[in-house]
């Protein structure tokens, strides 16, 4: 069962999931699922192939923005922000664990907050970002 996490009232974080599990997300507000690990990344994850069929089976947009390596390139970053503010509903995007997704959503910083209001969203559901600090406050 997948454990959502949320970080504000439209955008929830969430560990990778199985792709029958999307059904639920359009009967809690999810319009949209962001994908932010890269295809293959480890044995036994779902495939993308599988991971887009079943969000459109259930209505779902979806989106991916995969990142690596603790590297987050303002493009990546750039389109999170945009498929935050373009899509109507909520959105849960999700990677390994969660905390890429976390990431990326305090580097688009959507909602213009201070990079201590950003660390206490992420902390709240369960994210420590405070090494990155210094990359949110150049983030704006």
């Amino acid at each position: 069962m997948m454990e959502l996490k949320a970080i504000d009232d439209r955008l929830a974080v969430a560990a990778q999931m199985q792709p029958a599990e999307l059904a639920e997300l359009p009967g809690q507000g999810f319009t949209a699922v962001i994908c932010n690990r890269p295809d293959g990344e480890e044995p036994g994850q779902p495939t993308l192939d599988a991971m887009r069929e079943a969000a459109q089976e259930a209505g779902l947009a979806f989106h991916h923005l995969p990142v690596a390596g603790g590297i987050f390139p303002p493009a990546a970053v750039a389109a999170f922000g945009a498929i935050r503010r373009g899509t109507p509903g909520k959105v849960l995007a999700y990677c390994r664990t969660g905390t890429r997704a976390a990431t990326l959503d305090a580097l688009a910083n959507v909602h213009g907050l201070s990079v201590a209001e950003r660390g206490s969203r992420a902390d709240a559901a369960g994210y420590d970002l405070s090494a990155l600090a210094e990359r949110m406050e150049a983030s704006g």
